[in-house]
């Protein structure tokens, strides 16, 4: 076949047009993501979307709620969807960053969020996916930091600065943490670093579904102080501090008991009612804890409508190897990507 010199110049500009959109499409492959889906395989798919929020400094939970994901997904049938702080210079995982959670758009069509940020500053437009996800009146759980999960400057002019752990505007005094979840932050009734928490069953609840199969917790972090009468929340573990960070240390009994998880019914104005389950334990070395663990998964079935699902039989091993980092500030794991956890 013969070109004219037309034709030859249209298939060259046809060619480098081709060679262009393979670079791109290229870069953009290379590109990492910036958060982490896992899909259920298989017969045991539940049709329900879970969204974890990650992005504390100490706790590491950018290392313990993928592992919680994969649970949830390979063992029980949800889909889930893991965040993290992201630097968006180097697209690292950076918990120190605290303005920026890539992905909360994925809060659009969530069925539960289990969050476990501290003192996050977040832009507006993120920010408003977590509030219209609340305003709708879905169901939250949150671990250890998400008490004081948010925090703004007074100077700030964001539109979500009643979201900050010491807020006082009327109907938002202390903030996510009290409004949501039932407290915020008061301080470390424990020892930090130097205390655990031994968590025990209030006998009041022992029949409660979320503690099927459940048994008395000991985890590493230590106990956090609670204001006073939890009005409104069902009490369903008294955590007491340990005399050192071992499972086999004994209880601190010159300290008193303090709630350490609970469920709660919230409301935002004009929003719809919803319920929070909330727990003061959940570093990523907590996660160690089988009953912990369990507890956490048996709120996930009852949050879900899953409740006549639960028993004591319910697969809470883990998926892969887990190795969590001791917590402490400026500890995380440098130079990790979202895909570095999948």
């Amino acid at each position: 076949m013969k070109y004219t010199g037309d034709k030859r110049n249209l298939l060259r500009s046809f060619c480098v047009v081709c060679c262009m959109l393979v670079l791109v499409l290229n870069s953009c492959a290379q590109e990492p993501l910036q958060w982490l889906e896992y899909k259920p395989q298989g017969a045991n798919k539940k049709g329900k979307k879970i969204v974890l929020i990650s992005g504390d400094e100490e706790y590491r939970s950018e290392e313990s709620l993928p592992m919680l994901a994969k649970i949830l997904s390979t063992h029980h049938g949800f889909e889930a969807v893991v965040l993290f702080a992201i630097d968006p210079k180097s697209g690292q995982i950076d918990p120190e960053y605290t303005q920026n959670i890539p992905g909360l758009g994925q809060l659009q069509d969530a069925d539960l969020v289990i969050i476990a940020t501290r003192f996050r500053e977040l832009p507006e437009e993120q920010m408003k996916y977590i509030d219209d996800y609340l305003k709708q009146g879905k169901p939250v759980i949150g671990l250890r930091t998400a008490t004081h999960g948010f925090n703004f400057p007074k100077e700030s002019s964001s539109a979500y600065k009643h979201y900050a752990y010491n807020a006082q505007s009327k109907g938002w005094e202390g903030g996510f943490g009290r409004v949501v979840l039932g407290e915020t932050w008061i301080n470390h009734h424990g020892d930090h670093a130097k205390e655990g928490t031994r968590a025990l069953i209030n006998g009041m609840q022992a029949k409660n579904p979320v503690l099927q199969g459940v048994g008395d917790i000991w985890v590493p972090s230590d106990v956090y102080g609670i204001s006073g009468p939890m009005k409104g929340s069902t009490i369903l573990l008294f955590g007491q501090p340990t005399r050192g960070m071992q499972a086999s240390s004994r209880s601190n009994t010159d300290k008193s008991l303090m709630p350490v998880a609970w469920i709660k019914d919230y409301q935002l104005l004009g929003g719809k009612k919803g319920r929070a389950y909330t727990t003061t334990m959940g570093a990523s070395v907590d996660l160690a804890s089988t009953d912990l663990r369990r507890l956490l998964v048996n709120e996930v079935y009852q949050a879900l409508g899953f409740q006549d699902q639960i028993t004591p039989a319910l697969n809470v091993s883990f998926v892969g190897e887990f190795n969590p980092s001791m917590f402490g500030f400026g500890k995380h794991k440098k130079g990790m990507y979202p895909k570095d956890y999948q």
